[in-house]
């Protein structure tokens, strides 16, 4: 919670200083998110504000914005990670001829060091963060599930 905030007409005036103008509903449920460390889920038409609440919200909060478009056709992979396989590559080609115990440079390649983070992977390394997930609406039923 940022400093200074006890209220949710705290969170409105600070919304305010950042040139976002929330309304009480609003502010009310984006104190409530944040005081129970809780996601705030919004809809609604486009335009109308979504996506620069959530981009107020992390400057208020000094946290990065980490954002998923979804999109029809959209993996696991594209949300939460993926292996860098050149690099992959180019360590296994680098440790072959070395005198490497094999199941060390598996571990290697498989460790963090070859992991791409993807939004929601990033989003629960960092703390605190804003994950902006913008048009769920679009993704296949078998990744919203």
């Amino acid at each position: 919670m940022p400093a200074g905030v006890e209220t949710p007409a705290d969170l409105r005036d600070r919304l305010a200083d950042l040139r976002y103008l929330a309304d009480d509903g609003l502010a009310i449920a984006a104190f409530l998110a944040l005081r129970l460390s809780r996601p705030l889920f919004l809809e609604g038409d486009p335009g109308v504000g979504k996506t620069e609440v959530a981009k107020t919200l992390a400057v208020l909060l000094g946290a990065p914005l980490l954002r998923l478009q979804c999109y029809e056709g959209i993996d696991a992979a594209e949300a939460l990670y993926d292996w860098d396989f050149p690099r992959q590559l180019l360590h296994l080609r680098a440790t072959e001829h070395a005198d490497v115990d094999a199941d060390e440079v598996m571990r290697a390649v498989y460790g963090e060091d070859f992991l791409l983070a993807r939004p929601l992977l990033a989003a629960l390394r960092t703390s605190p963060s804003v994950l902006l997930i913008d048009e769920v609406d679009r993704a296949d039923d078998e990744f919203e599930a």
